[in-house]
């Protein structure tokens, strides 16, 4: 046995806070941890803070943490179900998903490698949309701070897998963060519900097969659930994948455009409430037009008219409200022209590519449903022309509200004897617009049929002074989540319209886009967005349907779970998972009680074998004489250095009062065990309890080195590709970073008491100057 490894002592700090979760990146130098705050830090190895990104609620934890393979981005599961995709670099939260259980842990997978998964199908364009629709433009009145997490971008990169496992023993699977890839209930495949506890859930290195580490009843448990949709269809996955995030992408800009719209046309309302509304509120429902009309076409004004337009307004004061009228009207324009439409075309583009996709049977069959992608094409055209209607009724407010500004200026200017311009005297055709115009201001809902009675009893309640504004609500109810009051005029110059209405044939065909001229923007939108959800439904039910339990590995027995007895003081299980590539095995370390741990490797090249390592951290009945401590160590954390180490954290017991107890770091080396391991037949049951025998680590050759450690240490952190861990002690509160695999002559660090004395000074004074 190794009494020392080479590990190298790079600094220590005490912490501001209680640090409950830690996580190294393993491409940059970057660590992420979470506290009890339910913040999350990320900083580099030299202690230098890149960004802090603040609770999500009060008494909100963070429960688990996991970086992208060699990205920047971070996966958070916090308590109250929310998981954020936070990215380092750009300091913002990329999206999010919102759970209603309690997280357990998540997790990003391995990088999917193309080269293995699209053999079966190729995709030779990648992004082609890009050829043919334009870019977006950007919404600059959406401020990033205030947009929700359901209404970010989605993450770009290696393609892989978000594993999300629930504390109710839900698991879920999300193929680049956006399209819904299967879950399972394990607690469906368990034969005691009512003692369960789920510690892990790992997708295998081939993407196939999902390994569910759990407890059932008093047995502790692998189970292996073999995925045949998963196995057969990956690239067709990664395709579908790929349109979900652009399509879910433009739901968010669309929603972003549609708020706004909203704030645009709040601002029109500001701007008319400032004189004009409250004018018209204060007078009977329908006598604003009729004393309008007057003036218009009998150039008499009424004496509260007079009053209105020479002592509340003025020509100069009406110009100024004419004028930001008009600026927001052109803005609620170009949106919904440029934005709104824009983004409606992409949605149908992405839309009509994966109905495309549904026509080959042979690869999307299980993911996509052609009649489902037709009616969301069509629930998406719909949508294109409900914009286009928009637009028309916008563009025909814009014309009436420019002729009503121009007349009440002329008016003003006629009645108080002043010099007219030319360019407000109307035309004919100007006057009879007006005419219609100022007739419509106050409309007389009489006209409605039988089945719009009882919307209009709805509406019939609310006064309908606080309806009509100058005839606003035109607009105004195309953003309203209700029918709508005053559908849009039908176009006499239309003439397929009127072959629809005559025949139903053309009205109830599927190959023609459905025009409901009763519904608002947001009730087509809805419309859309629903039929959009049913698209996806069809690879979630596929996946998830697929699971297959194959094989359940019995590790190990547990303590049974009684009814406000603290769990944590009876039993311990931690984990660690690794993908070792070179030898196409799956590897799972495991505690299985407080002094013993196993290490399952299940091999992927089909010959369906498994090697377990059994090790306990007490000596052996051979084992030569020990330090004290080595006679009394448990475990505390374990993980996975690389393919061939194992790294532990170890304390001592003690059942002395004021005696604290000794923490070492362990590594273990795996290469150097393989003697010990035994090998097994991948079957329904595999008892490994009763099959296998625990060896000692300090009996083993050169298989353990030891590294006593300063503090009560309660966590670790490990990466191998940086070579770098970090150890949490003193009531979590203290960090402490190693180097790792350090030359011999280059260590020259001792961990004595006397440097871990030096260390805590220095934490001291770093914790002071913070």
């Amino acid at each position: 046995m190794s009494q020392s490894s080479s590990m190298k002592l790079l600094g220590a700090r005490n912490m501001s806070c209680i640090v409950e979760r830690m996580e190294w990146n393993n491409k940059m130098d970057l660590i992420a941890y979470g506290t009890e705050k339910g913040e999350v830090i990320i900083q580099r190895l030299n202690w230098q803070k890149i960004v802090t990104f603040p609770t999500p609620g009060e008494d909100v934890r963070v429960r688990s943490l996991s970086w992208q393979m060699d990205e920047t981005l971070l996966a958070v599961g916090y308590s109250n179900g929310k998981v954020a995709l936070l990215d380092a670099e750009s300091e913002t939260i990329i999206s999010g998903l919102i759970y209603e259980d309690d997280i357990k842990k998540v997790y990003f997978s391995k990088a999917i490698n193309s080269q293995e998964s699209l053999a079966t199908y190729t995709c030779n364009a990648k992004d082609k949309h890009r050829r043919f629709l334009p870019k977006l433009q950007p919404l600059t009145n959406i401020d990033p701070c205030l947009k929700t997490l359901d209404q970010k971008s989605f993450p770009k990169g290696s393609p892989c897998f978000l594993v999300v496992i629930m504390r109710s023993g839900k698991v879920h699977l999300l193929l680049l963060g956006a399209l819904q890839a299967g879950s399972i209930d394990l607690t469906q495949h368990i034969l005691h519900p009512e003692q369960f506890d789920v510690y892990d859930v790992r997708l295998s290195g081939d993407f196939n097969a999902i390994y569910a580490l759990l407890r059932d009843g008093q047995e502790l448990k692998v189970l292996h659930f073999h995925n045949q949709v998963l196995q057969e269809c990956m690239a067709p996955m990664l395709e579908l994948a790929t349109h979900c995030a652009h399509i879910l992408e433009t739901k968010n800009y669309i929603n972003d455009t549609q708020q706004c719209l909203t704030e645009a046309w709040e601002t029109v309302q500001i701007e008319m409430d400032n004189k004009l509304t409250k004018y018209a509120n204060s007078q009977p429902y329908g006598l604003i037009s009729a004393h309008f009309l007057e003036l218009h076409v009998f150039g008499f004004a009424t004496l509260e008219v007079e009053e209105f337009l020479f002592e509340t307004l003025s020509e100069k004061g009406f110009k100024k409200i004419a004028n930001s009228v008009d600026l927001s009207l052109s803005n609620l324009q170009g949106l919904v022209f440029k934005q709104l439409n824009g983004s409606a075309i992409n949605m149908f583009y992405f839309l009509n590519t994966i109905a495309g996709f549904g026509r080959m049977s042979h690869f999307f069959e299980s993911l996509i449903s052609p009649d489902v992608a037709n009616e969301a094409m069509r629930a998406c055209g719909a949508f294109v022309l409900k914009v286009h209607e928009l637009q028309r009724t916008i563009d025909t407010l814009v014309y009436d509200m420019k002729l009503f500004h121009a007349w009440m200026i002329f008016t003003i200017l006629r009645l108080s004897h002043q010099e007219i311009p030319d360019d407000l005297v109307l035309t004919e055709d100007e006057n009879i617009a007006m005419a219609d115009f100022l007739c419509a201001m106050e409309p007389e809902n009489e006209d409605r049929s039988d089945e719009e009675d009882e919307d209009a009893n709805i509406l019939s309640a609310t006064p309908p002074l606080a309806r009509s504004k100058f005839n606003l609500e035109r607009v105004g109810q195309y953003l309203e989540n209700t029918y709508l009051s005053q559908p849009y005029p039908k176009d006499p110059g239309q003439l397929w319209e009127e072959m629809v209405a005559e025949n139903d044939c053309l009205n109830n065909c599927n190959l023609f886009v459905p025009h409901d001229k009763n519904l608002s923007l947001i009730q087509q939108r809805d419309k859309m967005f629903n039929a959009i959800d049913a698209v996806f439904h069809k690879p979630t039910e596929s996946i998830s349907g697929s699971f297959k339990l194959t094989s359940a590995i019995i590790c190990g027995d547990l303590p049974p779970m009684e009814p406000g007895e603290g769990l944590k003081d009876r039993d311990f299980v931690t984990s660690s998972y690794y993908v070792n590539e070179s030898s196409r095995c799956d590897m799972l370390a495991c505690t299985i009680s407080w002094q013993e741990a196993m290490i399952l490797e299940i091999s992927r090249t089909g010959d369906c074998l498994v090697r377990c390592t059994r090790v306990q951290l007490q000596p052996g009945i051979f084992t030569a004489p020990l330090h004290e401590d080595y006679y009394h160590l448990r475990f505390v954390d374990l993980q996975f250095y690389n393919e061939s180490s194992l790294s532990m954290l170890a304390q001592t017991t003690t059942t002395v009062p004021g005696i604290r107890p000794h923490s070492y770091f362990v590594q273990f080396s795996l290469s150097a065990a393989r003697n010990q391991c035994t090998q097994h037949q991948m079957g329904q049951v595999v008892k490994l309890k009763d099959a296998t025998v625990t060896h000692s680590i300090h009996d083993i050759a050169d298989g353990a080195s030891f590294k006593g450690l300063d503090g009560v240490c309660e966590m670790l952190a490990i990466s191998g590709s940086r070579k770098v861990a970090t150890v949490l002690s003193d009531r979590k509160r203290k960090m402490t970073i190693f180097e790792m695999e350090i030359e011999e002559e280059e260590d020259d660090t001792e961990m004595s008491q006397a440097s871990f004395l030096e260390i805590s000074k220095e934490s001291v004074l770093d914790k002071t100057e913070t």
